[in-house]
């Protein structure tokens, strides 16, 4: 049989979206791989300021900061560095107040007005946990020249750049100073923080920046949607399972950053390894050889919204039962410790609000080539997408045993 251009065409077509969907696919997966081990979140830090008035124009700050990098950062001994649990690193946190002290202030200045305030030490470091990573707490009180009525600026160049181990530290901000509640986030790029000058529309853009690049970074929930919209058939599909992960992680990380609800990081992060492989291998499972096609979305009748078979059920509860733990990885991620306020409320919506864009524009890129490459080639599109979830398996399967074992 003689074959048509239009036919050969369509072949020619279709191969080319394979190929194309698969390297999609295995760029993906080279880029998850060569970030493993992989905290839920992109290879730096963040360092968190609790800031609140102490009489007149005077200033008393909480800096909670990784210890691991305050050790490296102040060029403490290796003693210092390498120590581990609370009591050890308290004591090296005493030994080396002053050190850490001078490493400190240098980067974290306050100013009423036109003028720096002079910092002091409020007692000895102390070591604690955040998310199961050792952090150490500086309790520092700034003599402010002025009055009660002299506004406040914060500066933080905490665990620059130039120190080459870390990049891009931003510091969470919260501060209850000169008759004023609210957040920052400070960055390299924009270092300050001035009350009664800090716009709400910056700070919420702020935090919708820093949700947009919590998900976007983040491999851990990046693959757990990669495997969903692998897994999905039509478009009906993905916004069921997209709506279904997004109201439950929309809960649980409302709850957990206002602080109703808590969870150890040595137990969400394994979990959350573990639903990515679940997810991924629930397709392979339906993709099997002898199950039946996943999809042929020539002859599937076309089915309403409501009209949802077991298996539709059970796939929305596993996906929805995992997105309660992905949204405690979230609360997590941001790190907030502060009273409930309006203000927090509205920050912690914008981040949301920045990690669902995010999340409908890696949907509204990957699932259209996918029903593409579908339409074209079935057999090729089977392949594909095995190829992508087995691979999506192997690396949730190595963070699972890797964080349960502490190896992270």
């Amino acid at each position: 049989m003689t074959r048509t251009p239009t036919r050969t065409a369509s072949r020619r077509g279709a191969v080319l979206a394979a190929l194309a969907a698969l390297g999609t696919g295995a760029a993906g997966l080279l880029g998850v791989a060569t970030a493993v081990p992989a905290a839920a979140h992109d290879a730096t830090t963040d360092a968190y300021a609790q800031v609140t008035a102490a009489g007149g124009a005077d200033v008393h700050v909480e800096l909670d900061l990784e210890y691991d990098l305050l050790m490296k950062s102040a060029w403490l001994t290796a003693e210092a560095y390498d120590a581990r649990g609370d009591d050890a690193q308290d004591a090296q946190l005493a030994e080396h107040a002053d050190e850490v002290a001078a490493y400190v202030t240098e980067r974290f200045q306050v100013a009423a007005g036109d003028d720096l305030c002079t910092p002091a030490l409020a007692g000895d470091p102390t070591a604690g946990d955040r998310g199961g990573t050792p952090y150490a707490t500086v309790a520092l009180d700034y003599a402010c020249p002025g009055g009660p009525d002299t506004a406040h600026t914060l500066f933080s160049a905490l665990f620059p750049d130039t120190e080459s181990f870390v990049h891009s530290t931003e510091t969470m901000v919260t501060y209850d100073l000169d008759d004023e509640e609210g957040s920052a986030v400070l960055t390299p790029a924009d270092p300050t923080v001035t009350t009664g000058e800090h716009r709400t529309w910056h700070r919420l853009g702020e935090f919708f920046v820093l949700g947009a690049e919590h998900l976007l970074l983040g491999p851990d929930h990046v693959l757990f949607l990669l495997a969903l919209i692998v897994g999905s058939r039509r478009l009906r599909d993905v916004v069921l399972v997209a709506t279904s992960f997004t109201v439950a992680h929309s809960v649980t990380f409302l709850l957990a950053a206002t602080g109703a609800v808590s969870a150890a990081g040595a137990v969400v992060e394994p979990v959350i390894a573990l639903s990515i492989a679940a997810v991924a291998a629930g397709h392979l499972w339906t993709a099997r050889p002898g199950a039946a096609p996943v999809l042929d979305v020539v002859a599937e009748p076309r089915r309403s919204w409501y009209d949802l078979s077991r298996a539709d059920v059970a796939r929305l509860a596993v996906v929805f039962a995992f997105g309660l733990v992905h949204g405690l990885g979230f609360a997590g991620a941001l790190g907030l410790d502060e009273p409930w306020s309006w203000g927090l409320l509205g920050s912690l919506l914008v981040f949301n609000v920045g990690i669902e864009v995010v999340q409908l524009g890696i949907i509204a890129v990957v699932f259209p080539l996918l029903v593409l490459l579908r339409r074209r080639s079935p057999g090729a599109a089977r392949w594909v997408t095995a190829v992508v979830a087995a691979g999506v398996a192997a690396v949730g399967l190595f963070w699972f045993v890797q964080r349960v074992l502490g190896l992270g």
